[in-house]
């Protein structure tokens, strides 16, 4: 075990919520903690922009929406943290699915007003999926929410999670006035727009007459009883049962006051698992491995709008990660080596010379990458479970000016290389057809191939439901279904066969006349 030591203080995680919950502002919070950033808010520019740290993209700010998964790293009590911070708006879902297969544990941020959410429910089945570890953050106790056993009541039944209190709120709203760490013994009062007091006061034995003489009769009553019915339900967080995904421990507080936000990251860096072990298409491969393997999660083109570079997003899954080391690149069989590995707060990217399990590294890329290869250092195998899934609206690209052609063609390749959305070229012929999860991913398409491309382009709407890739053990039957089936028949960028069904009634119809044909919701990225 070679490198445990720096494996062991490594805790990689994304946020992710529901748009609006306050998850970027948590992830700003977070970096002041490390001391990553000065300024919540500040990017290094000019002026202080009031933006947040981990919006990079232009449509991004002008929106208020995170559209782009960014990644972060900063160090916290000896605890080396990768930070992703996902979109939260629907239409990205595919971005934060595919995140999430980087990460070993998750924090859920759930706004105290508005409870859960579509996407919150959506992102926990990916979470489920994986087994992943989950933190629940109760957002906005400043603002009159709902009643924190009704709140949590509906946490578990929508998100089907059993939960485990750590710290419990003394009201809500303008009466909101700090919360109780059950787990440390102590009480953090809240007062708007001032830090909070970093230790609390230790509190011990609740009856503790400073307890009145802090909250006030009725308040101190109300905190003891409340505990005394927490402690009695959930008694002591059974770590295992976290680690196994199966119990969430629950913070309360006010991401934007900065308040109950320690007590989260203290916990965290605590019971978070450091990097696990992951399957691949050959074995299962341990993070405590000599030999250097990961995979490509993400590709972000144009990061800096000066410089046309494209970076892929590394995550490091065994071993030793070196500047300017020969590595095996699975697919294309080749030996690659990276003279500038990076690893990054948002928009500011510093050279590294070397990154170990847990780690996520940014590479430059030449048009080597795809989401989902594997670098080695010369076995062959894929890391699995990094699907596409299929879309749910899908437009032909129509090109607005001719001489642009070019352009247009290579800014499809790299936006659909980056999992902005997908490509599909109709059977037989030239026709572009974009697949998306969401309305808003073609205004993020056209702004971008407009922007960084010069490629002007409209959408026409086509009359699909869904895209199913196509297998068969027999390749005559797969063959004469896409000959009778020609005008619903397209190839993905990767050239495997897709069958675009115009509804529900017409696939259902179509698995059940063909059943030498398999036809698969799923395509995992590296076939």
């Amino acid at each position: 075990m070679k490198y445990s030591s720096e494996i062991e203080r490594r805790r990689s995680f994304a946020i992710i919520s529901h748009p609006d919950a306050g998850k970027t502002t948590l992830t700003e919070k977070f970096l002041l903690f490390g001391g990553a950033i000065q300024v919540a808010g500040a990017v290094k520019s000019n002026k202080i922009k009031k933006h947040a740290t981990s919006d990079f993209m232009e449509i991004e700010r002008q929106r208020g929406i995170s559209v782009a998964t960014s990644v972060m790293s900063f160090e916290y009590k000896n605890t080396l943290i990768n930070l992703l911070d996902t979109p939260g708006h629907k239409d990205f879902a595919e971005d934060t699915y595919r995140t999430l297969t980087a990460v070993d544990s998750v924090i859920l941020v759930v706004d105290s007003v508005n409870g859960v959410e579509d996407q919150t429910r959506r992102l926990m089945e990916v979470c489920r999926m994986r087994d992943t570890p989950v933190i629940v953050f109760v957002n906005k106790m400043d603002r009159d929410g709902k009643n924190r056993f009704d709140l949590l009541e509906e946490i578990e039944k929508e998100l089907r999670i059993q939960l485990h209190p750590m710290t419990w709120p003394i009201n809500s709203g303008k009466d909101f006035k700090g919360v109780y760490n059950i787990d440390a013994q102590s009480l953090l009062l809240f007062s708007p727009n001032t830090k909070a007091d970093a230790d609390g006061l230790s509190i011990t034995d609740l009856s503790d007459k400073l307890l009145d003489e802090k909250l006030g009769d009725r308040d101190a009553a109300q905190l003891r009883e409340d505990v005394e019915l927490v402690e009695g339900v959930h008694g002591k967080l059974n770590i295992e049962a976290y680690m196994a995904g199966q119990v969430a421990p629950v913070f309360f507080g006010s991401a934007i006051n900065n308040f109950g936000v320690k007590e989260m990251l203290d916990t965290f860096i605590r019971i978070a698992p450091s990097p696990r072990p992951r399957m691949t298409t050959k074995r299962t491969v341990d993070a405590q491995e000599e030999k250097f393997s990961g995979f490509i999660f993400k590709i972000h083109a144009n990061l800096d709008p000066k410089h046309r570079d494209r970076i892929a997003f590394l995550r490091v899954c065994s071993g030793k990660f070196e500047r300017n080391k020969y590595y095996h690149h699975v697919r294309l069989d080749k030996d690659v080596r990276f003279s500038n590995p990076y690893s990054f707060l948002a928009r500011e990217k510093s050279v590294i010379e070397d990154a170990y399990s847990g780690d996520v590294v940014g590479l430059f890329d030449t048009g080597n990458f795809k989401i989902g290869d594997t670098l080695t250092e010369g076995e062959d195998f894929f890391y699995t479970g990094i699907p596409s899934f299929s879309p749910e609206i899908f437009k032909e690209v129509v090109n607005k000016d001719p001489m642009k052609t070019k352009q247009l063609e290579k800014g499809l390749l790299q936006l659909t290389d980056e999992g902005v959305a997908q490509l599909f070229t109709q059977y037989g012929g030239t026709k572009k057809i974009i697949g998306c999860v969401g309305e808003l991913q073609f205004e993020v398409i056209q702004y971008r191939l407009l922007h960084e491309y010069g490629a002007s382009v409209t959408f026409n709407a086509m009359p699909f439901y869904k895209a199913c890739w196509l297998t068969s053990e027999q390749p005559a039957k797969l063959e004469e279904f896409m000959r009778f089936r020609q005008t619903n028949i397209a190839a993905d960028k990767d050239d495997q066969p897709v069958y675009l069904a115009q509804s529900e009634w017409f696939l259902n119809t179509e698995i059940t006349n063909h059943p030498d044909v398999k036809f698969h919701f799923t395509s995992e990225i590296h076939q």
